[in-house]
């Protein structure tokens, strides 16, 4: 095999190793990993409905990772209870991170405008203009060595 294919097979494993990588992982909500350590504990509010599940992803907080396709770092998946829940994210290492939240109302996998909700770390506006992906610099938080609390409030149509 000729250096230049031997390189390029090179290449391409390491490319399809770090598209793998690049979507996270999805974890269940273990609240004692938000004890110590780089970690979120997202409070979120508002739920409107115990139905469908509730999904929490959290990005680095980049323009080229906030909400990107397959560059979030964890998800959680939880059955989704109206009012209030509490959802443990932990994190890789201090930085700067965005967290967004979904809820699923009839938990079909796909999102329904008129019935599903949302919201972010920050809690920013969300309307026609942004389309409802507002600025990385809007939803980023820091996290340092040790857990952090921060509060979501869910939207809905």
């Amino acid at each position: 095999m000729s250096k230049f294919l031997s390189g390029l097979l090179g290449v391409s494993v390491l490319a399809v190793a770090a598209t793998a990588q690049a979507e996270g992982r999805v974890i269940s909500n273990d609240l004692s990993q938000c004890k110590s350590g780089p970690s979120t504990l997202v409070q979120i509010s508002g739920v409107k409905a115990s139905t469908g599940k509730i999904r929490v992803q959290s990005y680095r907080g980049t323009s080229a990772d906030w909400l990107e396709k397959g560059r979030w770092l964890t998800r959680t998946e939880v059955p989704a209870r109206a009012g209030s829940m509490t959802v443990c994210v932990p994190l890789p290492e201090a930085g700067v991170y965005g967290i967004a939240v979904r809820h699923d109302v009839n938990g079909n996998g796909k999102t329904d405008l008129t019935r599903d909700g949302g919201g972010m770390s920050n809690n920013p506006s969300i309307n026609i203009f942004n389309l409802g992906k507002p600025s990385y610099k809007k939803t980023a938080f820091s996290v340092g060595d040790s857990p952090r609390t921060i509060s979501i409030s869910m939207k809905y149509m």
